[in-house]
């Protein structure tokens, strides 16, 4: 990343929208260009989807404070949700007062799948042992990406997954700085028809899996608990409270899948600010938090000492080139604000916000209730659309 000035904007959400976009353009380094409202025009819109008749504009925003492995960021966030950006901004300050998140992901790792059916005896054996033909076939398929220094990295093989002669081989592409499901799709047609044979069987699905658990990202914060004061709520108050809430969450799947939405409402709003699938990232965390049975909160909480400790595991698989990520100019421009360089800081940011989300949300409920600011801005929504 670019070191920027501090994100610690006080009162930007009280200047007109113009001026804010001013001060946004001045801190990035970038124009403004009249704006941040980039309407699609017809050509835009039909190289994204099919049948396309209009297009959908969501609100996006920009939250402060953040300090991400040492670096300031100005984060932008496209929701039409009211009081997510506000909270992620505030949640993000208290993590400040303890030197701001801290982040890292795996390498950008893509698994396509290939499944086997009515596979012989021996066959996971033989497409083992054929593994370095796989790699070479899966990489003369998408020679750009070896080129750059990615592409396939190894192939396992499942046996019996929900059937004694079904196999399912993984294979492992490095992507780079791309989310990369048209490279490892592409990937996995090439090199099924081999597997197939190896195994005695045939291949039955050739696609990507979004359980990216060999592409995850994680952060952590370390929040002093005289910052977590909410009103008349002393620090103690509501530390106590946000890690009874993170307990909770660990206890019963019904309130982990709440605790894990609050996550997403930060996560997503950037994926979508980007360009960025973010279906694809919130199927894969959903999925990890079931593995190995019963259902959990991606983060956690606990009181240590003089501090409330905070974590975040998931999947995030996400790219900043390729896609509508530079297909729309909304995007390209957002991606121009956040300074990211890599896929990987990309991934960076989202946990730290997914983590600044949740945590201003646990810190509501825990104080004045979840209500209280959320409705007060729904309520300035309802008049301003009244008024229109």
């Amino acid at each position: 990343m670019r070191k920027r000035p501090s994100s610690r904007i006080p009162g930007l959400h009280r200047r007109p929208p113009g001026e804010r976009c001013e001060i946004v353009a001045r801190w990035a380094g970038v124009d403004a260009g009249g704006g941040w409202s980039v309407p699609l025009d017809e050509g835009a819109r039909e190289s994204l989807i099919e049948n396309a008749i209009g297009s959908v504009d969501v609100p996006m925003g920009v939250a402060t404070n953040f300090l991400v492995n040492g670096y300031d960021l100005l984060v932008p966030m496209a929701i039409e949700e009211p009081s997510v950006v506000a909270a992620a901004s505030n949640a993000a300050r208290m993590v400040r007062a303890g030197g701001g998140f801290r982040a890292e992901a795996d390498p950008s790792l893509t698994v396509a799948q290939v499944e086997i059916l009515d596979a012989k005896e021996g066959a996971a054996a033989a497409i083992q042992g054929a593994a370095e033909e796989i790699r070479d076939l899966a990489s003369r398929a998408q020679p750009e990406i070896v080129s750059l220094g990615g592409g396939p990295v190894d192939v396992r093989v499942r046996s019996g997954v929900g059937d004694p002669r079904r196999l399912v081989v993984h294979l492992a592409v490095d992507c780079l700085d791309a989310m990369g499901a048209n490279t490892v799709n592409s990937m996995a047609e090439a090199v099924s028809d081999r597997i197939a044979e190896l195994s005695g069987g045939r291949a039955g699905l050739r696609i990507l899996t979004n359980l990216a658990d060999r592409r995850l990202a994680r952060a952590s914060c370390s929040v002093p608990i005289e910052a977590l004061a909410r009103g008349d709520r002393k620090g103690e108050e509501v530390a106590a409270g946000v890690e009874a809430a993170s307990r909770f969450a660990q206890a019963d799947p019904y309130r982990a899948a709440t605790h894990n939405k609050g996550i997403h409402n930060g996560v997503d709003a950037l994926l979508l600010a980007t360009g960025n699938d973010w279906r694809a990232v919130e199927a894969g965390a959903h999925a990890w938090a079931s593995l190995g049975g019963g259902y959990r909160p991606l983060s956690d909480w606990r009181l240590a000492g003089g501090s409330l400790e905070g974590s975040i595991e998931m999947p995030m698989a996400v790219g900043i080139v390729g896609g509508a990520s530079r297909a729309h100019p909304a995007a390209r421009r957002a991606i121009e604000i956040l300074g990211v360089e890599s896929a990987a800081e990309l991934a960076w940011v989202a946990v730290s916000v997914g983590l600044a989300s949740n945590l201003a949300a646990l810190a509501a409920l825990s104080a004045e209730g979840i209500q209280q600011g959320h409705m007060r801005l729904h309520r300035r929504r309802t008049r301003g659309s009244e008024q229109g």
